[in-house]
């Protein structure tokens, strides 16, 4: 499966960055770039559950392929989080039902710095991703 631009350019800078602070800076430059939510888009209906810190997801599936935009209070978890969008957006329904998350932050060289509840609440994203892809 081939990457996204936007994913393989968040490729080309963890491979650059070495240990885990550079690493840690980069993932808050990431988080940063998101786009942010409306505060009308932080309801209830939105938030993920199964995340120790609250993070909302918002989907729309425009032509067959999705779109997302999320959100966290935490900022270590809004990089993840811009980590996870790069990945998915634009992909169809089956491709992201299929996405391997732990691959994919291994590739980043990030799947040490996931503690088991950072983990859980990026798991948790994705169920949430593959329920609304399955429901549409």
């Amino acid at each position: 499966m081939s990457l996204p631009d936007q994913a393989r350019q968040a490729l080309e800078a963890f491979e650059q960055g070495k240990g885990w602070e550079q690493r840690a800076r980069l993932l808050m430059q990431w988080g940063d770039r998101l786009e942010p939510l409306d505060e009308t888009e932080k309801t209830e209906a939105n938030r993920v559950h199964g995340c120790e810190s609250l993070v909302w997801l918002v989907a729309e599936q425009v032509e067959g392929l999705w779109r997302f935009k999320a959100s966290s209070d935490a900022r270590l978890l809004r990089g993840l989080l811009a980590l996870l969008l790069v990945r998915v957006q634009g992909l169809a329904s089956e491709e992201l039902a299929g996405l391997d998350l732990r691959e994919w932050f291994t590739q980043l060289g990030l799947e040490r710095q996931l503690s088991p509840s950072r983990s859980n609440g990026l798991h948790a994203v994705l169920q949430r991703m593959a329920e609304l892809a399955s429901n549409r």
